[in-house]
């Protein structure tokens, strides 16, 4: 039975051509728990069963590398550059689709100066935590592969059976440094004015649109701000957003900083929300894009903590969709307990204590493991 005050929240919305069954996304969250070589795993899957059992409508699973070289710096991250990927990921669709109303996407990225050797669109330095390390400037034969790698990474999502897919125009990887000026210095077609720094997400959508045809729906994330000097403004996120839209992306979810910024305060995207006044803070950046978005998707995420807060912003039309990350690691049936009548927050502080769970991995959260073991304790002392 539906919580009608929450009845926004939990009726149905359709991405592309695809009908969501609630607003509620899990947004992807690299849980570093498929095997070294990027191989799903049954642990993997079981992470993403239980979260199509708590009741998300759209799972996004998490950054996958499009390439060997694209890959994160740290093991047991998924991969999709390689058709043997295809038996792993098929199983994990399955597993998700046993529910037969959840939709499951994933992202896709290449790691660009954050990856292991480290490649930019033009000549940079990375700077982080006291090191530096020089970046390869990518050649026009680089873009091409990349592109076509994005492509056949998105074929082989859909020929696993997922739903549909996201791109990771954000968070300091590849794509985000494109569409930065802070990074990118080209002077071809891939630079200089908005226009040219975006012209990377417009051809990997028509690559995608080639290999996979038109009515699969493609998302991508992205940042509303870098929150470096130089970096992308709101205002030329603006103007990004509308050439997404005119070249059909179906849905976008607007995040900010990454990369250099994550280390920095405020730390986007991991901010510690510690009161409500705190919570959706990338509320400002939808508010300003959702004007431009025409009947494409935009997606609330960032903070977002009470779910009669998200109702509010989901009646008026100020978002179409809500996404979580961190709350869901602590309660991947968060959904299925707001549906049912409790509307208290999410139990997720937003300490950011799963961070280094990451390695060696699977991500979990400390607090709610504590919690399990004292309730053990305290039923066998009863």
């Amino acid at each position: 039975m539906i919580n009608m005050e929450l009845k926004t929240l939990f009726s149905p919305k359709k991405i592309g051509n695809i009908e969501i069954k609630n607003r509620i996304i899990r947004s992807a969250t690299e849980m570093a728990a498929a095997d070294d070589d990027g191989y799903i795993t049954d642990e993997y899957i079981e992470i993403y069963r239980k979260l199509a059992e708590g009741g998300i409508g759209l799972i996004i699973t998490a950054v996958t590398a499009i390439d060997v070289e694209g890959k994160i710096q740290r093991t047991r991250q998924e991969c999709l550059y390689d058709d043997s990927f295809i038996v792993g990921n098929k199983k994990l669709c399955e597993a998700v689709h046993e529910y037969s109303d959840v939709k499951i996407a994933p992202q896709l990225n290449h790691a660009g100066r954050q990856g292991p050797n480290g490649v930019a669109p033009s000549p940079y330095t990375y700077k982080i935590i006291g090191k530096e390390k020089p970046c390869r400037p990518m050649t026009a034969e680089d873009i091409q592969k990349l592109i076509k790698d994005f492509g056949s990474a998105a074929r082989r999502a859909y020929e696993s059976g997922y739903d549909m897919v996201q791109l990771n125009g954000g968070h300091g990887w590849l794509l985000n440094n494109f569409q930065s000026s802070y990074i990118n210095k080209r002077t071809d077609e891939y630079g200089g004015s908005i226009e040219g720094r975006t012209k990377i997400l417009v051809d990997i959508y028509n690559e995608i649109r080639d290999q996979v045809g038109k009515n699969w729906p493609i998302l991508i994330k992205t940042n509303g701000q870098d929150f470096v000097k130089g970096g992308i403004t709101l205002d030329e996120a603006e103007e990004i957003t509308k050439i997404l839209v005119n070249t059909g992306y179906d849905a976008i979810e607007p995040s900010g900083g990454g990369g250099v910024t994550i280390f920095q305060d405020p730390s986007y995207p991991f901010v510690v929300v510690k009161s409500p006044d705190q919570e959706n803070y990338f509320l400002d950046t939808v508010k300003r894009l959702k004007p431009v978005m025409k009947d494409k998707a935009i997606i609330l995420m960032g903070g977002v903590r009470n779910p009669e807060v998200a109702e509010k912003f989901l009646q008026d039309g100020t978002t179409d969709f809500i996404a979580m990350s961190r709350p869901f690691i602590y309660e991947p049936d968060l959904p299925n307990r707001w549906e049912s009548g409790d509307s208290s927050p999410a139990l997720c502080t937003s300490c950011n204590k799963c961070l280094p769970t990451s390695r060696p991995g699977p991500v979990y959260c400390p607090i709610q493991r504590k919690a399990e073991k004292r309730k053990k304790r305290e039923q066998k002392q009863a």
